[in-house]
């Protein structure tokens, strides 16, 4: 069930679904107590060891899925919390964006990302070719230290600016990426910049 969620659907300029105070404070907690366990030193991956587009990005991340295999997926609390982005009411808001948006309520697979912008971080719009569906959710610290680090989509002259705990959804072939962080007195590990955790999802054959 979707709780009280606000959702706004856009079929322009792009189909996608924005979701305000997606998680609750209960969810926020366990998502929030494994972000913190990962922005320690050697614990963040540089692309090439993430599966990122190398020339594309300076920012850290870790595929989940590669640490939390099948059966250990619920020793993870973000795993577990970002199972609500598969709701089915989520799926179905979704699916009203636009008819190419028509089959996300049949979505059989999905991977998680989660990603951390500091300084001078970055991510040049690209395609996620392979993937047919992306949801993004936001996180950081409050009072908010960073400036940039907007979900940008230059061809569509188009920018979200991440408020802290929304999500957006949309298909994979929009080309987007994340403008550049700028943050002050605050080092790397205060985990004073920007996260994000991306869930890649769509149908596959069984």
């Amino acid at each position: 069930m979707m709780e009280n969620i606000e959702a706004n659907l856009f079929e322009n300029p792009f189909p996608h679904v924005i979701f305000h105070n997606f998680y609750n404070q209960e969810e926020l907690d366990l998502i929030w107590e494994e972000l913190n366990f990962y922005t320690k030193p050697g614990k963040l991956l540089e692309a090439k060891d993430f599966g990122g587009v190398v020339d594309k990005t300076n920012s850290h991340a870790l595929l989940l899925d590669d640490i939390y295999k099948n059966k250990h997926r619920a020793l993870s609390n973000i795993l577990t919390a970002n199972r609500k982005v598969f709701d089915s009411a989520v799926l179905e808001t979704f699916a009203q964006a636009h008819d190419c948006c028509s089959i996300a309520p049949y979505s059989n697979w999905d991977c998680t990302k989660i990603r951390y912008y500091h300084n001078d971080e970055y991510y040049e719009p690209h395609i996620d070719r392979t993937m047919q569906f992306l949801a993004f959710s936001y996180f950081y610290k409050e009072p908010k230290k960073f400036s940039g680090g907007n979900l940008i989509f230059p061809k569509y002259d188009y920018k979200f600016e991440c408020p802290n705990n929304s999500l957006i959804m949309m298909p994979g072939w929009v080309e987007h990426g994340v403008s550049k962080v700028k943050i002050e007195d605050s080092e790397y590990y205060d985990g004073y910049g920007r996260y994000s955790i991306t869930s890649f999802f769509g149908n596959k054959k069984t």
